[in-house]
């Protein structure tokens, strides 16, 4: 148990240091998208879902930057810069009702993210959520 607590220390240890050091940057394509296809574009498919966003590929990306919530429109899904300000990473850490949100958190049904992989849309967004 010692051994998997330590491991994951390291890991997010890692994806921490690769947020602040803009030489390495978190790839959308290769980091990001896997994630969202795999825990979130089953029920957010084509756009026409609840939320009104397509999360499956080079199509997320569009759905998320720059665009104002539906439940809290004051608040961007994705603000390039401001992980914290994020209404992504609020649903997803189900911070979301302490902004005004609505809802339950994200992914629906389904287990929360673990942290490496929040780790890894924090530091995309914190870098400027680019493509």
């Amino acid at each position: 148990m010692k051994r998997l607590v330590i491991g994951a220390a390291m890991v997010a240890a890692t994806v921490a240091v690769r947020a602040e050091d803009p030489a390495t940057s978190i790839s959308y394509q290769e980091e990001i998208v896997p994630i969202l296809e795999q825990n979130c574009a089953t029920c957010h498919l084509t756009g026409e879902e609840a939320g009104g966003m397509s999360l499956v590929g080079d199509m997320a990306i569009g759905f998320l930057v720059g665009k104002p919530s539906q439940e809290v429109p004051a608040v961007m899904r994705v603000e390039p810069g401001a992980p914290e300000r994020s209404y992504l990473v609020m649903k997803l850490e189900g911070t979301h009702l302490d902004h005004g949100g609505s809802g339950a958190r994200m992914p629906l049904g389904g287990s929360p993210l673990d942290g490496r992989d929040l780790a890894r849309i924090r530091a995309w967004i914190a870098q400027g959520a680019k493509s």
